[in-house]
């Protein structure tokens, strides 16, 4: 991250609390104490009114309005896939509130990405409700891939087999289970649509290639197909 987009970061950051403690700039960004002192500085010149407690941190004095912050489009992408945790667990004034929340986020975005917003809402699913949230580290780079049709390239362990598998496929959606993110996408070594545990990708990066073909892919249809039994 280069400074500028540092500084702003910090600058939100500071919005987002009453006050905000060297340690924990410096430990977000992976700068030292004596950077994060300059970059205070630098928006202190600027005109920005941040004050300090000696010992507790820095704040925005009271009063300071900043103009509305412009999310990207990763950070909105995170927070749709947010909400499909937070709907999945039934808690009625919680889903209202972050509901509300998130029309504020996309109102702000523009016509090109809230497109690729709604897009990324249709392909995020479950398949049952979920206890603790399965980890991943890859579901930045699932999302960009299938907002922006872009064939990944992945290292993969078989589940049944043990046997690692380089595959590129085309990402065409993403649900969550009891225990496990679930990637389904269209294997080019298989020549058909599989669905990959995230846990069982061992390297996952996107390439220049885009695909054009799945646009109509639709998520509800694939599962009533793919569940009957």
């Amino acid at each position: 991250m280069n400074k500028i987009n540092r500084i702003t970061a910090i600058l939100t950051q500071l919005q987002s609390k009453r006050i905000v403690t060297a340690k924990s700039i410096a430990e977000r960004f992976d700068i030292s104490i004596r950077t994060v002192y300059r970059d205070i500085k630098t928006l202190q010149e600027a005109g920005v009114p941040i004050g300090s407690e000696n010992g507790v941190g820095y704040f925005i004095v009271d009063g300071y309005r900043l103009p509305p912050i412009m999310f990207t489009l990763q950070e909105a992408n995170a927070l749709i896939t947010a909400e499909k945790l937070v709907l999945q667990k039934n808690e009625k004034s919680l889903i209202n509130n972050y509901s509300s929340a998130l029309i504020k986020i996309k109102s702000v975005l523009k016509n090109s990405q809230k497109e690729k917003i709604e897009l990324l809402e249709s392909r995020i699913g479950a398949d049952q409700k979920y206890t603790i949230a399965p980890k991943t580290d890859y579901l930045a780079i699932i999302q960009k891939a299938i907002i922006d049709s872009v064939v990944l390239e992945m290292e993969y362990q078989s589940i049944y087999k043990n046997e690692l598998t380089k595959r590129t496929v085309k990402p065409l959606a993403f649900y969550f289970t009891e225990n496990d993110w679930i990637l389904i996408a269209y294997c080019n070594l298989r020549k058909a649509l599989r669905e990959f545990r995230l846990d069982k990708i061992k390297k996952l990066s996107l390439t220049e290639t885009l695909f054009s073909d799945y646009k109509d892919f639709n998520l509800e249809a694939y599962f009533k197909k793919t569940r009957k039994k």
